[in-house]
Order: structure tokens, then C-alpha cells, then sequence
């Protein structure tokens, strides 16, 4: 079963930074494109980035390009999503999980069936 968890979130003031980590368990995070999602509540989760599996293609939603950098490290099995530049909007539970993906392509789209893990809050406040 494939099982990602998720870390770094924490309370920052606008304009700090923060890198999230993508870590997984039981599995090789090698072959699977994976992608960072946000879920403010009373709204339905949306896409922020993603990763190919060979890390050769990365896509973002518009409101962080330039903003957020995704990134993986296949030795250590995680994915990362560094952000800067950070803005009260950006407050949400961040979570990764594996999307539909090839080498060189990836898409903001879950591969489902996926049981999502807990998330990590990112908090933008002064």
C-alpha cells in the first residue's frame, strides 16, 4: 500500500519560507510521480504542484509559480516542496500524494484509489 507522510508545515509570517517533505513508506518512491495538494477547510482540495518520476517535468498552479519549487531526492524517497515568498492565502493542510505521471510528464491529478494522509498546516500570519 502505497503511504506518504508529510512534514515541515508550521506558522511563518508573509514573505518567510518553508520546505515541506514528502517522505514514503514501504515503497520506492522512484517510479511514481508525486504531487502537492492543499486543502483549505470548507474547500475542496486543490492541486499545487507536481513531479515526474524522473524529476525531468514539474508543473504549478498559477498562484505559485515562481513562488514554490518542488524537488525530489530518490535516494532519500522523498519529495520536497520548498516555498517562498509565502502569503496569508497560502494557509492550508499541505498533502502529497502519487499522481498520474510518466518520466517526463506529470499531472495535479491523484492516482486513485489513494488513502490521504494526515497533512501538514502551513500557517502565513504576522
Amino acid at each position: 500500500q502505497l503511504q506518504l507522510v508529510e512534514s515541515g508545515g508550521g506558522l511563518v509570517q508573509p514573505g518567510g519560507s518553508l520546505r515541506l517533505s514528502c517522505a514514503a513508506s514501504g515503497f520506492t518512491l522512484n517510479y511514481y510521480g508525486i504531487g502537492w495538494f492543499r486543502q483549505v477547510p470548507g474547500k475542496e482540495r486543490e492541486g499545487v504542484s507536481c513531479i515526474s518520476s524522473s524529476g525531468g517535468a514539474t508543473s504549478y498552479t498559477n498562484s505559485v509559480k515562481g513562488r514554490f519549487t518542488i524537488s525530489r531526492d530518490n535516494a532519500k524517497n522523498t519529495v520536497y516542496l520548498q516555498m517562498n515568498s509565502l502569503k496569508p492565502e497560502d494557509t492550508a493542510i499541505y498533502f502529497c500524494a502519487p499522481v498520474i505521471a510518466g518520466q517526463n510528464m506529470c499531472l495535479m491529478s491523484p492516482r486513485m484509489p489513494y488513502d490521504w494522509g494526515q497533512g501538514t498546516q502551513v500557517t502565513v500570519s504576522s
